[in-house]
């Protein structure tokens, strides 16, 4: 081989080779961008000022939590002074537990005047839903789920009584009912939050329990404080939706006509927040054999009329209903 050829061998060498080397250095960028330009797709971090804002729509009433709210940037030319800025060192702890003044919807900034604090004058009248009314009812430590109620929470009214024998001997009926239901706790003591100074919950035992109520469930607590003992019971947060499908499966609950999903899941929520009456009791001989299933009646008492036109007196211990024609008589058949 001569001198020439070898050197154009080489530069063809030479040249595959710078080829290779480029094609390989340029896929490599095309999958691994430069730092340059990784940084030029990233977004601007805002530099304007992070203002308190409302993570869901807080009707009138609403009980503050940390779910309600977050910070978020804002325009500085849209500042109010009554904003809730970040760089004023705001302590959100203390906001917990506050009642939404004003209506604030969602995206919202939330102002000083639209929420009312714990301790400050009309604080209970605004955490109150327009026509109810608020009730104390006092409570002990075994009758109150041992102080793990809270402000927010719901529960079941419940109504310990011993009736007394309608002028015969024995042991009077003893018997518990469910008076009224779905009841949301709007203080217990003075207390209006669960959260303690450290901003974590905190467990107190307390003596009192304000509620929210109609007109109406006030004055049948007022009458039930002297008629026996009160007990509460705490709901799940689930019974609320299992209740509302329930009264809308049977009938019981009016939706707004139309196809308005705001209109209707407004409706659904005043209806699953309204306290209703109760329904279900237990006597003595739910628990003991040995106790009264119904209030004991003096023999040879006050005759009562019978559907069909019997005539039954009252009787101690259980009857047997006897029907001839058109009449029905009850003869007991012993037992306590």
């Amino acid at each position: 081989m001569d001198v020439k050829k070898a050197a154009l061998l080489a530069g063809a060498l030479i040249i595959a080779i710078t080829t290779a080397l480029l094609a390989r250095s340029m896929f490599a960028n095309n999958g691994n961008p430069t730092p340059q330009v990784a940084a030029s797709v990233m977004p601007a971090q805002p530099d304007g000022p992070f203002v308190l804002v409302a993570t869901k729509a807080l009707p009138v009433g609403t009980i503050i939590d940390a779910e309600s709210f977050r910070f978020q940037p804002w325009p500085k030319e849209l500042i109010e002074t009554a904003y809730f800025i970040k760089d004023d060192k705001v302590d959100t702890q203390q906001l917990l537990g506050s009642v939404v003044r004003n209506a604030i919807t969602a995206g919202q900034p939330i102002t000083q005047g639209s929420l009312i604090r714990s301790g400050e004058r009309g604080f209970l009248a605004a955490a109150l839903g327009p026509g109810m009314r608020a009730v104390t009812v006092p409570v002990s430590a075994q009758n109150s789920v041992a102080g793990f109620i809270f402000p927010g929470d719901r529960v079941d009214l419940i109504l310990t009584q011993s009736v007394a024998p309608n002028g015969a001997e024995g042991d009077p009926l003893k018997v518990s009912e469910t008076i009224l239901r779905n009841l949301r706790v709007l203080a217990t003591d003075q207390r209006t939050n669960a959260v303690g100074e450290d901003g974590k919950p905190e467990i107190r035992t307390y003596s009192n329990v304000t509620l929210e109520v109609t007109p109406k469930i006030a004055e049948k607590i007022s009458v039930a404080q002297t008629v026996g003992s009160l007990s509460l019971s705490l709901r799940s947060i689930a019974d609320n939706a299992a209740d509302l499908d329930l009264a809308i499966a049977d009938g019981n609950v009016a939706l707004p006509n139309g196809n308005d999903p705001k209109a209707e899941r407004t409706a659904l929520a005043r209806i699953a927040a309204r306290p209703v009456g109760g329904g279900t009791f237990s006597t003595g001989a739910d628990i003991s054999r040995y106790q009264r299933r119904t209030v004991p009646q003096k023999p040879g008492g006050t005759p009562v009329a019978l559907p069909g036109g019997g005539i039954a007196r009252p009787t101690v211990g259980p009857v047997v209903r006897v029907a001839m024609g058109q009449q029905v008589t009850e003869v007991p058949v012993g037992g306590k």
